[in-house]
């Protein structure tokens, strides 16, 4: 059986990223059943509809890896009490222009890591609600809200921490059924509804 690919957009630029960390582990436990590959997003500009038609080659690069995706894993850290400026703009870049939404039509998931207890918890429903308007359709449970301390998770993306290993086995497994389960389908482009109505009278 041929494996999905999973595009993986991590929300921190910083090398020593915990949520960097969490995503290497998640794509380690999921090698058996997806090929990961991860989308970049750190050197695309802020977004501005002036530069929409310049192709420009960071969000080129980016749109392409998410169109070759089966499915996408959102790994948020949260930065006052939301998501980093860099991952909102790099959502605000991949859902335009207009009827070429690069998320429409995929499946996917989120998660989050922090030190503190609450584990991303609000930047991921801010996240939630902002991808949820785009057509893609989102796991809904379980949520994981990881509050990742030094030592759970190796460089190389090894969980030592074993109710933690669990948790993140347990995840993969959810999204595994959610990306590959009866009845998934894969809807067309992206078209908002008054859009659509106006189509429709037409």
């Amino acid at each position: 059986m041929t494996k999905l690919t999973v595009g993986v957009m991590v929300g921190s630029l910083r090398k020593d990223s915990i949520n960097k960390l969490l995503a290497k582990a998640l794509e380690k436990i999921g090698e058996p059943q997806f090929n990961f590959t991860r989308i970049e997003i750190g050197e695309i500009p802020h977004y501005n509809a002036d530069l929409e038609s310049e192709n420009l080659a960071p969000v080129v690069a980016m749109r392409e890896t998410m169109h070759a995706c089966d499915a996408l894993l959102f790994v948020t850290p949260e930065f006052n009490r939301s998501v980093p400026g860099v991952l909102k703009n790099a959502i605000d870049w991949a859902s335009r222009p207009l009827f070429k939404n690069s998320f429409a039509g995929k499946y996917g998931a989120v998660i989050g890591a922090s030190p503190g207890a609450l584990g991303t918890a609000i930047a991921q429903q801010h996240l939630r609600n902002m991808l949820t308007p785009l057509e893609l359709s989102l796991m809904g449970q379980p949520e994981a809200y990881v509050s990742l301390k030094a030592g759970m998770i190796t460089e190389d993306g090894t969980v030592n921490d074993s109710i933690m290993k669990e948790m993140l086995e347990n995840y993969i497994e959810k999204f595994a059924l959610w990306v590959t389960g009866p009845g998934v389908s894969r809807v067309g482009p992206f078209i908002p509804v008054h859009i659509r109505a106006s189509l429709t009278a037409k």
